[in-house]
């Protein structure tokens, strides 16, 4: 294969490098380098650490971000599903269908066993 095959891909990767890395770059000859006892402590926000950094956390959240983002997915899955309904068949329409019932049961799963629950 010659080089002529590769040269868009090559143009392409390099292109990628380079809106990645020259911003990073720039910012980092251009900008200000005024470093004092404030920007060097561990904590900017104000005011010293509080507590302990490893906390129990309620798993809770970790929960409805789960669920939030299976249902973003949902979602995402459906809009080119209704776009593309006039061209698909009958079978297509039926796998269409099959999704939206799987994650209909499993919130109505989710629903009866109280994991939306917030007390």
């Amino acid at each position: 294969m010659s080089l002529d095959q590769y040269l868009p891909v090559l143009l392409f990767i390099l292109l990628g490098i380079v809106t990645g890395v020259a911003p990073q770059i720039i910012g980092y000859i251009l900008g200000p380098n005024r470093p004092d006892a404030a920007k060097n402590s561990p904590y900017e926000c104000g005011f010293e650490a509080f507590g302990d950094a490893r906390m129990k956390f309620d798993v809770r959240f970790y929960l409805i971000a789960i669920l939030f983002i299976l249902f973003d997915l949902e979602t995402a899955l459906l809009f080119p599903w209704a776009v593309a309904l006039k061209d698909l068949d009958f079978g297509g329409f039926l796998l269409g269908l099959e999704i939206v019932l799987v994650l209909t049961v499993g919130f109505v799963y989710m629903w009866i066993k109280g994991a939306l629950d917030w007390e």
